[in-house]
């Protein structure tokens, strides 16, 4: 099944854009364009990709104009998820020249931080896309970004992890310390859970997974295991459990490393490269004035 086109709420939109303005514009605005450029002076503009990757961002971008004027006329000519090749336009922006300079940076500035996530995410999905695995990200994200940086990781095709603590039971190796075992932490979480949340528990020794399976989570999660570890644990599910338990690696996964994690049959592989170490796509806005 086709997935759907990933969704951001308008009012996580809006308010993003309008503290990046803010922190931009600061009490005075742009004095620059102000002290430079006629209040009544018209511009168009194409916002364009100077090379190739995969686009997200554009509805932030479109808000980060229209902030400033909502009269500025904004038209899309890709949409997120769409591959770009280098020279591509994205965009027009038309209107009052001022508003354009003025909300630039920050249109910039969200649509290449999240293209970059996106065809970072893309290049690691390609990777293992003979294999039924998912590469997801994580909760390392620029701390207030969250919602965007793994709406990024769903227009590349990746997946997207637990959102904060509050929305999935990941039981970590801190928590098994104090409750005093992998098997208790489990029965404990989920006699408080609801029926919707779902139970993970993070393992880093075959022993504690072969533990972790008879207190039947939801996940598993294979923490810093090896290659030949993580083969081993997917055929311990099979045999206990007929792969009912779903199994995610993580530690140590990079561009390099992940077609091979993937080929030992697990179900989910995280890293928190997607999202913390994706550079930036290069996205320039080329004005005129009329």
């Amino acid at each position: 099944m086709q997935a759907l086109q990933p969704h951001l709420s308008p009012i996580l939109i809006r308010k993003a854009v309008e503290d990046a303005l803010l922190e931009d514009l600061g009490r005075a605005g742009d004095i620059t364009t102000n002290a430079t450029i006629p209040s009544d002076a018209k511009a168009k503009c194409v916002l364009a990709t100077r090379e190739d990757g995969i686009l997200s961002g554009i509805e932030l971008s479109r808000a980060a104009f229209a902030a400033i004027d909502f009269n500025l006329v904004f038209n899309a000519e890709k949409q997120d998820c769409a591959s770009l090749s280098k020279g591509d336009v994205i965009a027009t922006i038309e209107g009052n020249a001022r508003a354009i300079l003025a909300s630039e940076r920050v249109a910039l500035n969200f649509m290449m931080r999240m293209s970059g996530i996106a065809t970072y995410t893309a290049e690691f999905s390609s990777r293992i896309s003979h294999t039924s695995a998912e590469v997801c990200c994580t909760r390392k994200t620029i701390p207030g970004h969250r919602a965007f940086d793994k709406y990024a990781v769903k227009c590349g095709g990746g997946s997207n992890h637990r959102f904060g603590l509050d929305d999935a039971i990941l039981i970590k190796d801190n928590h098994i310390a104090v409750a005093g075992g992998v098997g208790l932490a489990i029965e404990r979480a989920k006699a408080y859970a609801g029926h919707l949340v779902q139970v993970e528990v993070e393992v880093d020794t075959l022993e504690q997974f072969r533990e972790a399976l008879k207190a039947t989570p939801d996940v598993v999660l294979l923490d810093n295991m090896t290659n030949a570890q993580l083969k081993e644990a997917v055929e311990l599910n099979k045999q206990d459990n007929s792969g009912s338990v779903r199994l995610e690696a993580s530690g140590n996964v990079n561009i390099d490393t992940i077609q091979a994690i993937a080929e030992t049959g697990v179900d989910y592989i995280s890293t928190s490269k997607i999202t913390m170490a994706a550079p930036t796509l290069d996205v320039g806005l080329d004005i005129s004035i009329r």
